[in-house]
């Protein structure tokens, strides 16, 4: 386990997951999981709580490790779309985005899900064009808890690890931030076993999205 670190002077990026951190898809991913399910395996009782213990992951490595057919992405992932308006924004994400923009800092968001599904999702909620980059599981070499998806992020935002800080609420989102460098910081404002992610040692944990706002006050080199 590795010491806390110290957070930088200033910031000049910051790096989200998605669900669970900047949208409630909970409930939605509760029936399509259920409806995926029975169409794939059929009887018996979907195991969303044990899926849930592996979110910030990607959905076939998910299944893999659960020991499910792969097939059920397609009827997840189609089923989650067509409920993709009854997701929620957490409250105070919208305000904290825009003033974080605001304070020029660059945003992106690097999830668990696929890069399109993740951007038609944010597009649905009205979040997408707060972000300068939207990185999908599938789109990198080796998804959380790998460092890849992290240092995407970072290219793309065209800043250093130790200028940025990685937001989730899953221990595989930690364990992806500190592999690349990148402050980790715990999102408690979900539905997140709070035991389990402070296990995973992040460097700030934080009640409600606004809480970032004071851990960022500002960015001195801004957009780029």
């Amino acid at each position: 386990m590795r010491p806390a670190a110290s957070p930088p002077t200033a910031w000049r990026g910051i790096i989200f997951d998605l669900d669970g951190v900047l949208v409630n898809s909970f409930a939605v991913m509760r029936q399509a999981f259920a409806l995926a399910y029975r169409e794939i395996v059929g009887a018996g009782d979907p195991p969303f709580d044990e899926y849930r213990q592996h979110m910030g992951r990607y959905f076939p490595d998910i299944m893999r490790d659960m020991g499910l057919p792969a097939e059920l992405e397609g009827p997840f992932a189609g089923e989650s779309q067509r409920l993709a308006g009854q997701v929620e924004v957490y409250d105070g994400v919208p305000g904290m985005l825009a003033a974080l923009r605001e304070r020029s800092l660059r945003l992106a968001v690097a999830t668990g899900k696929s890069g399109p599904r993740a951007r038609s999702l944010l597009g649905t909620v009205g979040l997408l064009d707060l972000f300068d980059a939207v990185i999908g599981s599938d789109e990198v070499a080796h998804p959380k808890p790998a460092a890849d998806i992290v240092l995407a992020a970072l290219g793309r935002l065209g800043v250093a690890a130790t200028e940025a800080m990685m937001v989730g609420d899953a221990p595989a989102d930690m364990r992806s931030a500190q592999a690349a460098g990148v402050y980790a910081v715990a999102a408690l404002w979900g539905e997140a076993d709070a035991a389990e992610l402070l296990a995973a040692a992040p460097d700030a944990a934080l009640q409600r999205p606004a809480d970032i706002l004071a851990l960022a006050p500002l960015s001195v080199r801004g957009r780029t």
